[in-house]
């Protein structure tokens, strides 16, 4: 550079030269040392615009929240009433009472109330039990009736009816038949659930 002598040249060589080695300089500032920063700041900026993004989501959520609540509230009603269509445990003392109840009311005799193996099925099980009663034609019909209108779910199979032997009884047809009701998902024993 000893031959770079700008006394001799005109004033816009030594402005040339200013402007290249400023534009040197500054290119090496961005380039070297302040490189870094920008790669934070634009690290951050992101950061920043995906935490806004989840800030709108969380008030969006939180301005629905109340129809949340009234959702879940409508939900956990609907599956107390299905729970009452189809128990998740066999609750046999509550069931021999609703039938014993049913027979009371009416004019019959409940010879026999047995229950039988569960059948596994695919996410309920089937419990059937076998009845055997004693009464009139009309009290049969009453019966029936009445059993189904439980909220719980039960079919009734197997129907085999027959006359009376019995002379002066006031019930005049013996009947026997499977009622069929079902349990959500496995059985449990009874008291655990």
């Amino acid at each position: 550079m000893a031959g770079l002598d700008l006394e001799n040249r005109p004033w816009y060589v030594a402005l040339i030269l200013g402007v290249v080695i400023a534009g040197v300089l500054i290119w090496a500032f961005e380039n070297y040392l302040f490189s870094d920063i920008q790669k934070d700041i634009k690290g951050r900026t992101n950061d920043l615009q995906v935490l806004q993004g989840k800030v709108r989501e969380g008030k969006a959520a939180e301005a629905r929240l109340p129809q949340f609540r009234e959702e879940a509230e409508r939900l956990e009603t609907e599956l107390s009433r299905l729970l009452r269509i189809l128990p998740t445990a066999k609750q046999t003392d509550e069931l021999i009472k609703k039938i014993k109840s049913l027979t009371e009311r009416g004019n019959f005799r409940l010879v026999s109330f047995q229950p039988q193996a569960f059948v596994k099925k695919d996410f309920y099980s089937e419990w059937p039990i076998g009845v055997q009663l004693e009464a009139s034609y009309h009290e049969l019909a009453l019966f029936f009736d009445r059993l189904s209108r439980f909220s719980r779910i039960i079919n009734v199979e197997s129907l085999s009816a027959s006359a009376s032997s019995k002379k002066g009884s006031s019930y005049t047809i013996n009947v026997a038949f499977i009622m069929k009701t079902f349990i959500y998902g496995e059985v449990a024993k009874e008291g655990v659930r």
